[in-house]
């Protein structure tokens, strides 16, 4: 029997200083200044001092870390050094943790706070530009070369991504610390803005002339058909793009000639109906025709018939198709992100002389004050004019002929 008793183990507990105690043979009790307990077990191999760590108190019961340091002492009159067994072991297991494998763990118990539209962008962000790299690699043996890489590449696509891809690894391995599957996190000492430059200014929003419109319109066939349509509609409704690629059929109705934003899909939690002229809805029935019976309007095509089952297009598809189109630009047009086609439309509707509650309305803004408490109306059908009205001057501008406002509010 050893010296020690639970009642002594709790009293040290209670009293927070910390100990070291023995029990007996090696066995030794200690109480960390942060209030750990925990077994270890003291012995020699070689010549040379050595301890192993049982495990923590009270997890570890006083008997049973005598059963087991028992058992141990049987393995060093056999001549193992239990302790860099212990520490192989570890090793071993660490290296079985490829960085996917130790992400994947992450979403499953260490995101669980996050928003659920945060969990579902960071793990598409990792799912593209960080598995291909690293995914397949220990995370014990990721380098903070390995993260520069990754980050520069994402920067070549999209600032704003770097940094979340940035984010996203440095919370993985986060994870893994305290779960004790790496000790170090290679992110520890990388600062993205050292990679890729400050936070950007806050730059205003872009209002495409008429000019540069005309430009993207002759371009846009140098990038693929769909995202392509993508530009077209979000500049013809000003819809925002996350509201386009969360998309499905069932809210489209093209005898209505309408869409559906449900109230999920929607910034501001409401639902929202979204007249289509004409040309819209024919780029609607264009993408229908090119969605292989995907529940969605801009579906992953890569992935329609994979394991994955049937998913929607992330909007950093669309980001990097604009970085495409830039450079193909040039000097003929601005740099525009999907938010700029955003504001060109709202911009050009003021343009064009609609009422700037109609146009609000357009763009599905939340109109406050006294005019949200009180006006309940939606202008469908003044939208839906405003909208057409918008739709003909960017049909004369691609087919470069003169746009005439007066004529048509008329007609």
């Amino acid at each position: 029997m050893g010296r020690l008793t639970d009642i002594d183990l709790r009293n040290w507990i209670r009293s927070g200083k910390p100990t070291a105690k023995a029990d007996g043979e090696g066995l030794t009790f200690t109480l960390s200044a942060k209030g750990t307990a925990a077994w270890t077990l003291r012995y020699s191999h070689g010549g040379k001092a050595k301890e192993l760590t049982l495990g923590r108190y009270p997890d570890m019961s006083l008997a049973k870390a005598r059963e087991i340091a028992s058992a141990k002492r049987v393995e060093i009159q056999q001549g193992v050094d239990v302790a860099a067994q212990k520490r192989q072991a570890d090793q071993a297991a660490a290296q079985a943790w490829t960085f996917r494998r130790l992400a994947e763990d992450y979403f499953d118990k260490g995101a669980k706070k996050l928003a659920a539209t945060t969990t579902k962008n960071r793990a598409q962000q990792l799912r593209d530009f960080v598995y291909p790299k690293i995914g397949h690699i220990a995370a014990a043996d990721v380098t903070p070369a390995d993260i520069v890489g990754i980050v520069e590449a994402t920067a070549g696509r999209s600032l704003h991504v770097a940094r979340l891809v940035m984010v996203g690894i440095r919370m993985v391995f986060a994870h893994g610390i305290a779960r004790h599957v790496v000790t170090t996190n290679p992110c520890a000492h990388i600062r993205s803005e050292a990679i890729i430059g400050g936070a950007p200014d806050q730059r205003e929003r872009v209002m495409l002339t008429d000019t540069e419109i005309a430009e993207v319109f002759r371009e846009l066939p140098t990038i693929s058909r769909p995202n392509a349509l993508m530009v077209r509609i979000l500049l013809a409704t000003g819809a925002r793009i996350g509201e386009l690629v969360q998309a499905e059929w069932v809210h489209l109705d093209f005898e209505r000639a309408e869409w559906t934003i449900p109230p999920e899909h929607s910034k501001t939690k409401r639902g929202f109906v979204v007249p289509l002229p004409p040309m819209v809805a024919g780029w609607f029935a264009e993408l229908h025709s090119m969605a292989f019976e995907s529940r969605y309007v801009m579906p992953i095509r890569a992935r329609m018939n994979g394991k994955e089952g049937d998913l929607h297009m992330e909007p950093v598809t669309l980001n990097a198709a604009l970085v495409t189109l830039a450079k193909k630009l040039g000097k003929k047009c601005r740099r525009f992100t999907p938010h700029d086609l955003r504001s060109t439309c709202r911009s050009h509707l003021g343009a064009l002389g609609v009422d700037v509650l109609i146009a609000e309305r357009c763009l599905n803004h939340s109109l406050g004050g006294l005019v949200a408490t009180y006006d309940k109306h939606d202008y469908l059908t003044e939208r839906r004019r405003a909208l057409e009205l918008w739709a003909a001057k960017l049909a004369s501008i691609e087919n470069g002929e003169a746009f005439n406002v007066v004529q048509l509010r008329r007609a």
